[in-house]
């Protein structure tokens, strides 16, 4: 039995990749580039001929909504297990991942999982056992072991408070004029208080209009039209009488 660092840390693993060189791992991510006895951990190298192909395992513990709960190593022709995701590319250069095995992850929700993965390491022989660790398979006669660990959902709460606080943040600073405040049933916006009345200076209006010809139409006004076209009805009231 080989003995690996004592003290791990208690965040579980959110996200596990694959790139093709150590170096350009993405921020925030651990590469295992060395196995348990520091011999290269390639998992594309192979055991005849020297290639120039790499590809290194990292992973990543952002206190996320998500962390991986279970990885498996199958066939690259074995079909994919239900729930599991796979590592299909590098993401440092988007090639394929591996050649003959495929490595799969799956991810479940931190409030519903009471154990989650929290590290891996990489093992050059057969015969070497890791503490608390579980195998997973072999690639390219290296073996993949993950250990399980508990999973601490208050730092999502503080995570998701977090994220609350700066969204707050950001619509109070961005827009302040579009912020709404909730009291009870009713929302109150930016456009409550503000009155809706007609300008005053469309409140003095002339009693008659000036006659304006427009292209030979005459504009009258409504004392004009009224004398102009004024009928009395007296022949139609000499009938009913």
């Amino acid at each position: 039995m080989t003995e690996v660092k004592s003290q791990l840390p208690l965040e579980p693993i959110s996200t596990i990749g694959i790139v093709a060189s150590p170096n350009r791992a993405p921020d925030g991510y651990s590469v295992v580039a060395q196995t348990t006895d520091g011999s290269d951990a390639d998992l594309w190298k192979d055991g005849l001929f020297k290639s120039k192909v790499t590809r290194y395992l990292c992973f990543t513990r952002n206190p996320g909504l998500d962390v991986v709960v279970e990885i498996k190593l199958t066939d690259i022709k074995d079909a994919l297990p239900e729930g599991f995701t796979p590592l299909q590319e590098t993401l440092d250069s988007k090639e394929a991942a591996m050649r003959k095995r495929r490595l799969c992850v799956k991810l479940s929700p931190r409030t519903t999982t009471p154990t989650a993965l929290c590290d891996i390491q990489i093992v050059a022989k057969s015969k070497y056992h890791l503490v608390n660790y579980t195998c997973v398979g072999e690639i390219n006669n290296m073996f993949v072991w993950c250990r399980f660990g508990d999973v601490c959902p208050e730092k999502l709460q503080t995570a998701n408070k977090s994220h609350s606080l700066s969204q707050t943040a950001r619509k109070s600073t961005g827009r302040p004029d579009c912020e709404r405040q909730s009291s009870g049933s009713y929302t109150k916006t930016a456009l409550d208080d503000v009155p809706f009345v007609v300008s005053e200076k469309f409140h003095d209006t002339k009693t008659e209009m000036q006659q304006v010809n427009l292209m030979g139409i005459t504009i009258k006004s409504l004392a004009e039209i009224e004398e102009e076209f004024q009928y009395n009805f007296t022949t139609e009231r000499s009938v009913v009488c």
